[in-house]
């Protein structure tokens, strides 16, 4: 099976006191993380965009040979989000911040803390879909299903169309409560909602893959 293309990389936030040192630290950051987390769900990406297989929430305990271990990856994850906090010490309510936090926590496989920021940011723009379906992504990768596709299903009334978040919603409808006919629904309604969706031949395989298994 496989996912959604990872988002856009992260930037600086205007706001935040970046030292030379910060802004090295957090590129790094972001460049060790994507090569070692691979491509992950996120609302504002392109599924299908340098996708990589995946059938489960993500294990972060066993990193692959020559990549950093979880200690050292949450060292430079504390040393990338430590500036972000800063400001949010007297901005409490920048949404930027707060979603570059989430973000940042979210490609560290820290899903708890992402948990934590996405609905803070919630609280700020509750009706924004590319959030809420990253809030439902960190949910699902907690081995929560049933608390992603609610969120999912809340992104949808205020984005109907919206590709990644009925992608996803397909996935863990399929992977994380068993239910076949229930990727397929929404798999057909992203296509019928998106007529030039560009991935739609192997959306489409997808489909048959999903209508086998619900035969068998």
């Amino acid at each position: 099976m496989e996912t959604i293309g990872k988002k856009e990389q992260i930037a600086p936030h205007p706001q935040a006191a970046w030292t030379g040192t910060q802004a090295y630290i957090l590129a790094a950051f972001c460049l060790v993380m994507g090569v070692t987390l691979g491509y992950l769900f996120r609302g504002s990406a392109s599924p299908f965009a340098n996708t990589t297989a995946v059938s489960a929430p993500a294990d972060s305990s066993a990193p692959a040979q020559g990549q950093l271990n979880p200690e050292q990856q949450k060292v430079i994850l504390d040393q990338a989000v430590a500036p972000l906090l800063e400001t949010l010490k007297t901005n409490p309510n920048d949404f930027d911040t707060i979603t570059k936090v989430a973000n940042l926590y979210y490609d560290g496989r820290q899903y708890p803390e992402a948990i934590k920021y996405y609905q803070l940011a919630a609280k700020i723009e509750p009706k924004n879909a590319d959030l809420l379906t990253d809030l439902g992504t960190s949910l699902w990768y907690t081995g929560d299903a049933d608390g992603a596709i609610a969120e999912f299903q809340t992104a949808l009334k205020y984005q109907p169309d919206h590709p990644g978040t009925l992608f996803n919603l397909g996935i863990v409808r399929w992977q994380g409560k068993s239910d076949p006919k229930g990727a397929v629904q929404a798999w057909e309604e992203l296509l019928q909602k998106n007529p030039n969706y560009p991935q739609k031949q192997q959306l489409e395989e997808y489909i048959e893959k999903a209508k086998q298994h619900a035969k068998g």
